[in-house]
């Protein structure tokens, strides 16, 4: 059985308990994906699913790909990716997964690119205090101070927090509380926030650590 599934960010927004109190939670355009290929323990060394999600024009796809859409007689899609898979039993190419997928109550965990923040300095990087308001510091404000010593070690050590590029990375959020399943319409949603921005595109799996308090 597959334990996951590719989605799309849709937006945030808010749902009532019924006691009165405001959740924050993410709205996911949870599928439906359809299964391109198997990966076998025989042939490829570990199993997997790769599933499909979004609606690509064939003139956009490169003959390779458009090949690989052909063998598994599916439409091709914007996007691939493996999920692994205990047993391979009753999943077979050409098939659908959607949001069915989930139920209400479940945890899940979130994984996407969180937003590109482009190259950033250490105040808003690293949430450095910065230098000294007054007292002839006020060139300082947001600077990052000392990097290291001068004769020993002479070099910055490896993995010093500094300005540079931020964000744009993987990001999984984990044990996410699944407020409302709609099957029909493969929309998931999910207590919180996850990465990205709206219409990114996330992998959607079932909780693999469940924590006691989640």
């Amino acid at each position: 059985m597959v334990n996951g599934l590719i989605g799309r960010k849709v937006g945030m927004t808010q749902v009532f308990e019924e006691s009165g109190k405001a959740i924050p939670v993410t709205v996911i355009q949870a599928g439906p994906c359809s299964i391109v290929q198997l990966k076998t323990q025989e042939k490829d060394g570990y199993q997997a699913v790769q599933l499909g999600f979004g609606q690509q024009k064939e003139s956009r796809v490169n003959h390779p790909k458009r090949g690989h859409f052909e063998k598994a007689q599916v439409e091709p899609t914007l996007v691939l990716r493996e999920f692994r898979v205990k047993s391979l039993d009753e999943i077979s190419v050409g098939g659908t997964v959607d949001a069915s997928l989930f139920s209400e109550g479940e945890l899940v965990d979130v994984t996407g690119t969180s937003k590109g923040r482009g190259f950033a300095g250490v105040v808003k990087r690293w949430k450095f205090a910065g230098g000294k308001k007054s007292h002839g510091g006020e060139q300082d404000l947001r600077r990052p101070g000392s990097i290291g010593a001068s004769a020993t070690p002479s070099r910055v050590f490896k993995g010093k927090r500094m300005a540079g590029r931020y964000g744009a990375k993987l990001h999984t959020i984990q044990n996410l509380p699944v407020i409302q399943a709609d099957a029909e319409r493969n929309l998931l949603v999910v207590k919180g926030a996850v990465p990205g921005p709206p219409n990114g595109f996330l992998l959607i799996k079932k909780a693999s650590k469940v924590t006691p308090n989640a």
